[in-house]
């Protein structure tokens, strides 16, 4: 999961990029990058800053002075392929050929092992990281060469070349690309895993502005105007004089977005192919009360309390089904990370009691039923279970907006080895004792997609691997979770030596 962003303007694009990577935060918050073309009106330089940390502290006002241009695109960052610890992994990638390309890329490729050799036996492309971001970059380059042989990179030409790259790759993906003296490109998996969106403002002197980026808020907050998601499957190009063309460039796509987009991931004032966030998680709610009632009776629960944030719709339409008092137990430190997106499980468990303190008069004598969207690894519910019982709760049940995450996911969340996931492999009740709470109800995993897929009709289904273990794609084994596996592992072995490292010379307490 990362956050993206691309704009065309006849303004300086930098400060909108900026405000616009301030919305999509919460898709990353590992690392940071802006690049920009021109000054020149053909955009033919590029310029580039990209650094580990979040968006205020990446960028400087000496950092965005370096940032000219009305050309750009910018990225925040959430490692799940690669290195989750290198800065040369931070997007923006470039490549010089053909034409110069600068790319960032939302999504996780499944087939980027064997790619990469390809690329290096016949394309005849090198790379430097363990990025699938650099690896599509270089397909993509090698694909435009392949279009434009002879000829001008036209629409028509690029659209050849992005039909290629579907063809070529697996996984998921959507993807903003500068193409230095020719304009800006984007486009989406055939299977529309991962979102993305057009929008458009107009300027003072009647000229039109383009953005996509990978959610509706991105575009709402910057004064855009919503036009519409790009479909599965789909590019669009638009040229430097603000002309928009668009092909669908995938054989049989198909309508499939990641369901956790709706349970976790998105802003929920975002809306994502037709279907409001908010009411998909307001719909949970009502579904998940059935599960409820058949689990604990009503009359055992005396208060329903929401772990911030994403949960709150959720609990809210609980509560009301239940006919419960909805109150605020927990009180959110805005100052602290996500703890789901921090890549270490350590620095998870740790953040649990920065990041939520219990207003212990909500809890004490009562009868609690604790609301959140979801349980991946069970470390931070197992530690707000704790907490609610030294606020003196008489009991503390626990539901979850989302049904039991039992599978790695290999599309862009950080799901990616079984044994991080507390019910692998484990039954309801043995998990509801790891956690420590009198009761534990799951969503239904039948009921959540009719749930939210009742809000658009046009939906063939939902990407929803964690939870079914269905991986649409269908080129995934057991080898690709192992390297996988591997590879995080070796990403936090360095870490940790950094650590030490700095350490030893004074910069950190480890």
């Amino acid at each position: 999961m990362c956050g993206i962003v691309g704009v065309i303007s006849k303004a300086p694009v930098n400060q909108l990029i900026y405000d616009a990577l301030l919305l999509l935060q919460h898709r990353g918050q590992d690392a940071a990058g802006i690049v920009t073309a021109g000054p020149d009106h053909r955009g033919t330089k590029f310029f580039m800053h990209k650094a580990r940390g979040m968006v205020r502290d990446v960028f400087r006002t000496r950092n965005m002075r370096a940032l000219p241009g009305q050309i750009g695109l910018g990225q925040v960052r959430y490692p799940t392929a690669g290195n989750a610890y290198s800065e040369e992994e931070a997007q923006p990638f470039y490549v010089n050929a053909p034409f110069g390309l600068v790319l960032v890329h939302n999504g996780n490729l499944t087939n980027a092992h064997a790619l990469k050799g390809e690329l290096f036996a016949i394309d005849r492309r090198h790379l430097n990281t363990e990025s699938d971001t650099e690896v599509l970059i270089n397909v993509l380059a090698h694909e435009l060469e392949s279009a434009a042989r002879d000829q001008a990179l036209t629409p028509a030409v690029i659209f050849d070349a992005v039909a290629a790259v579907h063809k070529r790759i697996k996984g998921s993906y959507a993807v903003v690309c500068l193409i230095a003296g020719h304009g800006l490109l984007a486009f989406r998996d055939p299977y529309g895993i991962r979102p993305l969106c057009l929008g458009e403002a107009m300027l003072p002197d009647g000229s039109r502005e383009l953005m996509v980026a990978s959610e509706s808020v991105a575009l709402e907050g910057t004064g855009h105007q919503f036009v519409r998601d790009v479909q599965p499957g789909e590019a669009i190009f638009i040229d430097y004089e603000g002309a928009l063309h668009a092909s669908q460039c995938a054989a049989k796509p198909t309508l499939n977005p990641c369901i956790f987009e709706f349970v976790y991931l998105a802003r929920p004032d975002s809306v994502i192919d037709g279907i409001s966030v908010y009411q998909a998680r307001l719909n949970m709610g009502e579904t998940l009360a059935q599960r409820v009632i058949s689990t604990v009776p009503p009359t055992e629960i005396d208060v329903v309390i929401p772990i911030p944030e994403s949960s709150r719709p959720s609990a809210m339409q609980l509560a009301q089904r239940l006919g419960k008092p909805y109150r605020e137990g927990f009180v959110k430190n805005r100052y602290v990370g996500r703890t789901f997106i921090m890549p270490g499980q350590g620095q998870r468990k740790k953040s649990v009691r920065q990041k939520l303190n219990a207003i212990g008069s909500e809890f004490k004598g009562r009868r609690v039923l604790l609301v959140d969207d979801s349980i991946v690894r069970g470390t931070t519910s197992r530690e707000i279970v704790q907490m609610a019982r030294e606020a003196g709760a008489a009991k503390v049940y626990l539901a979850s907006a989302a049904p039991p995450v039992r599978h790695p996911n290999v599309y862009g969340i950080d799901m990616p080895t079984k044994t991080e996931l507390i019910a692998h492999g484990r039954s309801s009740d043995e998990v509801r004792d790891y956690i420590g709470c009198d009761a534990l109800i799951y969503q239904d995993l039948a009921a959540m997609k009719k749930a939210v897929g009742l809000l658009q009709p046009a939906l063939a289904g939902f990407e929803a691997s964690c939870f079914d273990g269905v991986y649409i794609t269908g080129d995934v084994s057991s080898e690709d979770f192992d390297a996988i596996s591997k590879q995080r592992s070796l990403g936090f072995e360095e870490e940790e030596d950094n650590r030490q490292r700095l350490a030893l010379q004074g910069g950190v307490e480890v």
